[in-house]
């Protein structure tokens, strides 16, 4: 009998379910780094190690890294470089780049879903002031897709969402979250004015491709030339996605952002387990996820967290902000919304009880930069 990529993925979802309550949570990691202009490869590395080691989980497999870069490359807080605000910041990427093509990664695929576009994902990073040309050279083989439309792939994939499903059975992706055999989530450590926060997990809400689940998708076909957001379609659910993917469960369920936003990243997580969660907090912002945000406060926390788990590693960094990976709707940072660590939990994908997870590198007390004081 043979199994296909996606068969594996439902195989092992289902799997998490059964053994999430009961396994202990894998380590975490936390590094201090003050700058940018810190060395990152011996920090990553170092943190790697901490966690079990990077050669054990790429060597001779496909690396696709999800990117967040959240927004149109022109909107700037303070006139920042994006990647000490809102976005992954280059030299973060080309040290992770690195280290995994020697740790023995055979194929490295950058992806995101670029904002309002479908055109390539190197025009976007050059749009936004990186060197796709360093990103490429640092390690054998560099590849990029922008996973807003079908792009390089010949059809969609389906991931189907193990358990109980909140709002929809399964996920329509571009093909690269599907050939791959590790996929990395590398975010920025932010409050988010929907979702609470926005860490590895909320990252992947994004995996989502415009294409189908956007404000100007096709009805019956997905658009290939996507030039809107996912507002209407995920947070708001005004309209359901293109006929390409599955409806939601039900529509009579909450239209409220702060229900469905959660639900949605927990499922996408689910789909499509994270199995590198990164999360940078050298330089970032505290109110709210982007530019576009009121009350935005730039502040430099000067930490970094690396897991294996989205839930594990989540709870961490939520912790390191100051807030209690726990709480309940109605307490910081969820006063509006549904916690999404909870709802994912409940899903199996992980645990987020900070009494499960060892924390190894500096600890979350000395690591802790309250983002409602900053």
């Amino acid at each position: 009998m043979s199994f296909t990529r996606r068969d594996i993925l439902a195989l092992a979802s289902s799997a998490a379910i059964l053994r999430s309550q009961t396994a202990p949570a894998p380590p975490v990691s936390i590094a201090r780094c003050a700058s940018y202009n810190e060395d990152f490869v011996p920090i990553l590395g170092r943190m790697f190690d901490e966690i079990g080691g990077l050669q054990k989980l790429v060597a001779n497999k496909t690396v696709t890294i999800k990117l967040n870069l959240t927004g149109s490359p022109g909107l700037r807080f303070q006139g920042k470089p994006l990647g000490a605000t809102h976005y992954s910041h280059p030299k973060t990427i080309g040290a992770m780049i690195h280290l995994m093509g020697r740790a023995g990664a055979k194929r490295i695929r950058l992806v995101e879903s670029a904002w309002a576009s479908a055109g390539p994902l190197e025009e976007y990073m050059l749009d936004s002031g990186w060197n796709v040309r360093t990103l490429q050279n640092a390690a054998p083989k560099v590849e990029f897709e922008n996973t807003n439309a079908l792009g390089q792939g010949k059809k969609y994939v389906r991931f189907k969402v193990p358990g109980k499903a909140y709002i929809f059975p399964a996920y329509e992706l571009n093909h690269s979250y599907a050939d791959t055999d590790v996929f990395v989530s590398m975010a920025k450590l932010k409050d988010h004015a929907t979702c609470g926060i926005t860490l590895a997990m909320k990252n992947c809400f994004g995996n989502t491709p415009a294409s189908i689940y956007g404000d100007d998708a096709g009805v019956d076909e997905p658009n290939e030339s996507p030039t809107k957001g996912r507002v209407d379609t995920c947070h708001m659910g005004k309209r359901q996605p293109a006929k390409a993917a599955l409806p939601e469960i039900d529509p009579a369920s909450s239209r409220e952002p702060g229900y469905r936003m959660p639900r949605i990243t927990a499922e996408l997580v689910a789909a499509r387990p994270i199995d590198i969660s990164f999360i940078d907090g050298v330089e970032t912002l505290a109110g709210g996820e982007g530019p576009w945000i009121r009350n935005l406060r730039y502040v430099r926390p000067g930490v970094l967290i690396l897991g294996t788990n989205g839930v594990s590693t989540d709870a961490v960094g939520t912790s390191v902000m100051g807030y209690d990976p726990r709480a309940q709707r109605g307490t910081a940072p969820f006063e509006k919304c549904d916690n999404t660590l909870l709802l994912a939990e409940a899903l199996g994908v992980g645990s987020g009880d900070l009494k499960r997870i060892e924390v190894r590198g500096v600890p979350i007390d000395q690591a802790r930069f309250p983002f409602r004081e900053a």
